[in-house]
């Protein structure tokens, strides 16, 4: 079997930002859910690759809930970490915060867990590198996250 060398969080963690335009909005100038939730799943999967070094598809999105609309003209920047990372399976958190860019304040808009699998070149699971925990927190996160892991297993 193959064995990885841990990798940080902070190793893999990002943060996406895109401006939001008519084209990305209702026509009372909120912005489409689906639009929210596409950037959500290419955040949380760039940050899956980062860790994982190959490509992975997303297996499972937790409920995503919006919070507070996002409108034209926002900045919305998407911040992901991994919290738990399995034999294959990585799952990893995205907040999404609205920022005004003309004042600077943002607001949390939405928050979700994704899970991600790595393939190798033939399409099939491929083991990933365990995570090496640096803070508390990061304990913390990954208890929880390992608890909502059976809890995904058990439903299926």
């Amino acid at each position: 079997m193959i064995q990885y060398p841990a990798k940080t969080i902070a190793t893999s963690a990002v943060t996406l930002g895109a401006l939001m335009n008519p084209q990305d909005a209702n026509p009372l100038g909120n912005v489409h859910g689906g639009v929210i939730m596409k950037l959500v799943d290419e955040t949380g999967g760039i940050v899956a690759m980062r860790h994982a070094g190959m490509a992975v598809v997303t297996v499972v999105v937790d409920s995503m809930t919006f919070l507070k609309p996002i409108l034209v003209g926002n900045l919305v920047l998407c911040s992901a970490e991994l919290t738990y990372a399995g034999k294959t399976s990585m799952e990893v958190r995205v907040e999404v915060h609205a920022e005004n860019v003309f004042n600077g304040e943002r607001t949390l808009t939405n928050a979700a867990y994704l899970v991600y699998v790595a393939l190798d070149g033939q399409g099939r699971p491929h083991p990933v590198p365990p995570l090496e925990f640096t803070t508390p927190e990061e304990i913390e996160r990954a208890e929880q996250a390992a608890q909502r892991q059976a809890r995904r297993k058990q439903q299926r």
